[in-house]
């Protein structure tokens, strides 16, 4: 059972807080029957994720098997069959979709309209096309330099807008644009992290890393640092975000953005730990601190002012 949870990597299910974005930066947060659809939402994405990763380590087992660190993983030690593997995503698969029209029964927001009007169905359709594109990853797209960055960040896209369409919150262009550029920085970061190891070791760990380089990696690093600072700035005070949430003070939270680019860019460069994002923010306290501090300053402004 420790290599089956081991296997379906419930610690990286923090991503898909992605899904409540909508919601958050929507003024929804309130309304406690769109929360709750963007919930189910969440725990449909961490089943489809899941699965997602189980098809991962059945393909990339040889590989896995040559990596100091991620031969320990279950398929690639010995601990999962491969076989086993194909059952878990596809179970997991099923019960992504399932765990949607159980909501839809208990939620009436989930169940109202017809066809793609039905929340139920939109939520359907993109957790469907995530896992098809993820397929494509797994198999074709991974080996592509920058695709492959690029289809990670859209994942994160893709969690957007099923948690919009589930809370039936409209997603401005900042949002998805944000979303974007803040996912493919992280993405970059953690394949400088490969590159250390192949300028370490003599061997690339993926494929396509021989088509990275230290100077690429730190300019793009640089570059969607700045420019996911940049749209986060004019988000603040865009016209359209001022009139909705009746305020002109949210220009204050770009601090809090600045901070946490800049302390993530530290751990990539100086502490070279960017390996993996979800251990970057589950151990890292200034992390948490800035997190912290963004969301409360945002809550803030937006609920309590």
């Amino acid at each position: 059972m420790k290599a089956i949870i081991k296997l379906i990597r419930p610690q990286q299910w923090t991503k898909n807080v992605f899904v409540l974005l909508p919601v958050f930066f929507g003024g929804a947060l309130l309304n406690g029957e769109k929360v709750s659809a963007a919930v189910v939402t969440l725990v449909a994405f961490c089943f489809a994720a899941s699965s997602v990763y189980c098809l991962n380590d059945i393909i990339d087992v040889e590989d896995d098997r040559r990596h100091p660190a991620k031969c320990g993983r279950p398929i690639a030690s010995g601990a999962v069959s491969v076989r086993l593997a194909y059952g878990l995503m596809g179970g997991l698969v099923l019960l992504s979709v399932a765990t949607i029209w159980m909501g839809a029964w208990l939620l009436p927001s989930l169940r109202e309209g017809e066809g793609w009007n039905n929340p139920a169905w939109s939520v359907t359709a993109v957790i469907l096309s995530y896992w098809l594109m993820n397929i494509c990853y797994c198999k074709w797209l991974k080996q592509l330099a920058v695709i492959d960055v690029c289809i990670v960040a859209m994942g994160f896209v893709m969690r957007i807008f099923a948690g919009g369409f589930a809370a039936n919150v409209a997603l401005s262009r900042w949002i998805v644009m944000m979303t974007f550029l803040l996912t493919l920085f992280l993405s970059f970061a953690k394949r400088r992290d490969d590159v250390l190891r192949m300028e370490a070791t003599g061997e690339a760990p993926r494929a396509n890393t021989s088509r990275y380089n230290l100077t690429f990696i730190n300019q793009a690093i640089t570059i969607t640092a700045s420019v996911t600072l940049v749209c986060y700035i004019m988000y603040t005070v865009s016209p359209e975000v001022v009139a909705r949430f009746h305020t002109d003070d949210l220009y204050l939270t770009t601090a809090f953005v600045l901070l946490g680019l800049l302390r993530y860019i530290q751990i990539a460069v100086v502490d070279q730990k960017s390996g993996d994002p979800t251990k970057v923010v589950l151990h890292d306290t200034f992390t948490q601190l800035i997190l912290v501090a963004w969301l409360a300053s945002f809550l803030f402004i937006i609920y309590l002012s």
